[in-house]
């Protein structure tokens, strides 16, 4: 059975609140992607106006989940296009080879 990896405690900042957050992975990741995350809610709080911390959470998410899901179907479409250009070319060399 393998042992559970390293896990690291890092405090961050978000939205004015203070998390303690357990890490495997490189601290600063974690760091980042909180930065990230105040940082969208701090600019969907300047717009929204007078709209109370979870609303604003609830708003940042969906943007989230938008950009998400945007980017998953990007790849989608980037991985049809290899697999395209792959057949493509394997034609190609069975046609060279032969």
């Amino acid at each position: 059975m393998a042992s559970e990896p390293d896990r690291k405690t890092v405090r961050v900042s978000i939205f004015n609140q203070t998390y303690s957050l357990g890490a495997t992975g490189e601290p600063g990741e974690v760091e980042a992607l909180a930065h990230t995350v105040d940082e969208l809610m701090t600019s969907v709080a300047q717009r929204a106006g007078n709209m109370d911390a979870q609303r604003i959470a609830v708003l940042a998410c969906l943007h989230m989940a938008d950009k998400l899901r945007t980017m998953e179907h990007e790849l989608a479409s980037l991985k049809e296009r290899v697999d395209h250009k792959t057949r493509e070319l394997t034609i190609l060399l069975d046609q060279a080879i032969d």
